[in-house]
Formats: structure tokens, C-alpha cells, sequence
């Protein structure tokens, strides 16, 4: 059911979104305001979609306009804006109603393109498609554009520098309207098409169900300066529609999915593939950093995989700070783990790995090593562990040495091993 008009909403957002409200130094302020436009945007969409699409368009009309003062080189705002843009399109996309209303929209959105500098909003042309909502409104959309796209093509391959951010709209709607050999020829008259509009030309390919061709469309026309992150995300997505699942995992899922941290990118993982089971999932991952198992320890801990997790402290490096926050965090609950941690940090410390570390840290880990060792009743364990520790010719065996006197004999000489 479509509606035929929207109700107008005195949304909050709209003062607080004047061109140039925000200053040089505005990006925390002005994330801060996205982040309340999105919570007051998502509370309407709770009742009410189309109204709630209205916002969406107001908002995103108004981003490039009140950020265009603030210092955006950090790369911060830009990816929340980019983000807000991934949430509201499909938002907007889905609103039931009528033509005419969404005509409106995407009039409005158009201009906002135009006049986006600096560019925020770039990514909605990616969408364009789908806001047409119909294969009609999309075509329709596609023949507007496709005049200046033609001369644009046309020049550029004349030599003439020439750009039309238009571009990404025209191919996606006309992927939305199916004109898929369109598609192909515009990209064939582009003498150097990058990767936003090639990618067009994958869908294509993969959409007759040539995915194996799609990819090496991509490699052989963006050319050796293309990231394979970008292929292995493209890839790894056109499978999955296709139900190909053990090919989208075994060949492109690790690279697509790459996070900050390994936890979050084993999370992704875990999220994107729940049939694996996240012991052989994490066995997987720990198999393809070869040589850096220890990596993976805050997965193995997350998951309670505590005999796994202290085998990876072992294994290779392990920033000492994590161990000591695992080991505090499981004194009470898993003391044995808690003394491995403990003790493979002070390990860890001993060979000079760690960032920033402080005679705190190095306290921490022996203190607690002990305490965990005596509610293991593994104290002879944990005090032969630490003397090899400190018995040892490390880079940093020396230093641990005066922290540990300093705390455990202040006013006497000689060794600390002999007083742990």
C-alpha cells in the first residue's frame, strides 16, 4: 500500500543543520548531531516509514550544506556520513508511497548531488536505483541521464578531461530498469573507467550468473592499482546471492571481511556464516595468519575457549596489557587461566614486546600470577614459571628486575628471583 502524501514533521534535527553551522574544529559536535537525526528519524520510522523518509531526505539535503566548515582531513565525519548515508537510502527506498511523493524525493536528492562540496552524500548515487523504487521510475531516471553521460564519454575519449556526477546514478538506475547491454556499452565508450562505474559492469555479468567472469572483468579493467579487498568484497557478496556459500567463505570471506582487530573481524565472520561453528571458524582463521597464532587470543577468550586461548598467549606474541586484563578479568571465575595470562605476559614483557608499558604493568601481571596461582594451587608452578623468566639473558629481563625489587624489597640488594 503506497501513501499519497507524507505528514509534516517539526523534526527537531532541521535547526541544528543551518548551512555552516559547525566550525573548523566542528567534527565531534557535529557527529554528535547526525547521531541524534538518526535516533530521532529511526523513532518515527517506528509508526510511520513515509514520514520517517521524509526526515531522511531532509537530513541528507541538509549534511553537505552545515558540514562544509569543518575540517574533514581526519577521514572521521566522512565515514559517518557515509554510514548515514547506508542507513537512511534504504529507508527511503522501502517508504510507501506514491510516485508523484518519491518523484519529489529524488528531485530534491538530485540537487543535493549537485551541490554536494564537500562531497558527503556521493555515495546515494550507488542507491539510485533502488530509491526509483520501480523499473519505471528508474528508466525514466536513466533516460534523463543519459544524454550528458553520453557527451561526458564522449569527450573523455576525445582526451578532453570531463566528469558528470551524474554517472553512478545513470548506471545504477539503469541496472535497476534491467538495461544491462547499456551498461556494457557506456563502459566500453569510457577510455578509463574507475572502479564506482566498472563495478556496474561486474553486476551485470554476475547477474546472467557469471561471477568467475565478473571478477576477472574487474582485475583486467581497474587494472593492478585496484584493491583486492575490493574485489574480494564484490566477489564474496555476488556468491552469496547466488547461494554459493562455501565459495564465498573459502575464497574471498577473509579478505572481505577484514576488521581492526581480529576479534571483530572473526565477529563479522561469525555474523556473516552462523551455519560454521566458531571453534573450527576461529581454527580457520588461526591457519591463515601462519606464524602469528597469538593474534587470535581474543576471539579464543571471548569465546570461553580458555585451553585454546592459553595456548595462543603462548604461541607467539601477545600484547601484555591484553593478557593482564584477561587475567584480572578471570581471577575470580578461571584462576588457572587467569595465572597463564598472567604468566605469558610477564613472558611477553621479558622479550621486549608490548607498547607503552609501564613498571605498573609489569606489577600487575606478577601480582596477579600469584594470586591466581594460589587459588589454583598451582603456586610452585607459577614461581618456577616466573624464575625462568627472570633467570633469563631477554632484552628486557633487566628492567622487569628492578620493577618487581623495587616493589618486593625496596631497601635490600640482590636479585629479584630470589625473592618471588
Amino acid at each position: 500500500m503506497t501513501t499519497t502524501r507524507t505528514v509534516t514533521t517539526a523534526w527537531a534535527f532541521r535547526a541544528r543543520f543551518r548551512r555552516g553551522a559547525f566550525g573548523w574544529k566542528g567534527t565531534q559536535l557535529a557527529i554528535g548531531r547526525i547521531n541524534e537525526a538518526l535516533t530521532e528519524i529511526r523513532a518515527v520510522a517506528s509508526h510511520d516509514p513515509a514520514c520517517a523518509a521524509e526526515g531522511a531526505v531532509l537530513l541528507l539535503e541538509k549534511l553537505s550544506p552545515a558540514l562544509c566548515q569543518i575540517d574533514s582531513s581526519s577521514g572521521t565525519l566522512g565515514n559517518a556520513t557515509y554510514a548515514t548515508v547506508q542507513e537512511l537510502a534504504p529507508l527511503i527506498s522501502h517508504a510507501p508511497v506514491s510516485t508523484n511523493v518519491r518523484q519529489k524525493w529524488l528531485d530534491r536528492l538530485f540537487e543535493a548531488i549537485q551541490e554536494d562540496d564537500p562531497p558527503y552524500i556521493e555515495s546515494l548515487g550507488d542507491h539510485w536505483g533502488d530509491l526509483c523504487s520501480t523499473k519505471a521510475l528508474a528508466s525514466t531516471w536513466s533516460d534523463q541521464l543519459l544524454p550528458t553521460l553520453k557527451n561526458v564519454l564522449r569527450e573523455r575519449k576525445r582526451g578532453t578531461y570531463a566528469f558528470f556526477s551524474g554517472t553512478t546514478l545513470c548506471y545504477s538506475a539503469l541496472f535497476k530498469a534491467e538495461r544491462h547491454d547499456q551498461i556494457m556499452e557506456l563502459l566500453d565508450m569510457d577510455p578509463r573507467p574507475i572502479w564506482p562505474y566498472l563495478v556496474w559492469g561486474a553486476k551485470v555479468l554476475a547477474t546472467r550468473g557469471q561471477i568467475e567472469e565478473a571478477v576477472a572483468y574487474l582485475r583486467e579493467r581497474a587494472g593492478s592499482t585496484t584493491s583486492e579487498t575490493f574485489i574480494a568484497r564484490f566477489a564474496e557478496v555476488e556468491l552469496l546471492k547466488a547461494g554459493r556459500r562455501p565459495e564465498a567463505f573459502n575464497q574471498y570471506a577473509l579478505l572481505a571481511n577484514q576488521a581492526n582487530t581480529h576479534l571483530a573481524t572473526f565477529r563479522a565472520l561469525a555474523k556473516k556464516y552462523p551455519e560454521l561453528a566458531k571453534e573450527k571458524l576461529l581454527d580457520h582463521l588461526i591457519a591463515s595468519t601462519p606464524g602469528e597464532p597469538g593474534k587470535w587470543f581474543s576471539a579464543a577468550k571471548t569465546l570461553k575457549l580458555f585451553e585454546q586461548a592459553t595456548r595462543l598467549a603462548w604461541a607467539s606474541p601477545c600484547d601484555p596489557k591484553t593478557l593482564n586484563r584477561a587475567a584480572r578479568d578471570h581471577l575470580k571465575t578461571q584462576p588457572d587461566f587467569a595465572m597463564q595470562c598472567a604468566l605469558a605476559s610477564l613472558h611477553w614483557m621479558s622479550m621486549g614486546h608490548g607498547y607503552e608499558l609501564t613498571g605498573m604493568d609489569v606489577q600487575d601481571a606478577h601480582r596477579i600470577a600469584n594470586v591466581a596461582a594460589s587459588e589454583a594451587q598451582k603456586t610452585e608452578q607459577a614461581r618456577s614459571i616466573i624464575e625462568q623468566v627472570l633467570a633469563s639473558d631477554r632484552p628486557s629481563t633487566a628492567w622487569i628486575k628492578r620493577v618487581l625489587c623495587i616493589v618486593l624489597q625496596p631497601a635490600e640488594q640482590g636479585t629479584c628471583a630470589s625473592h618471588i
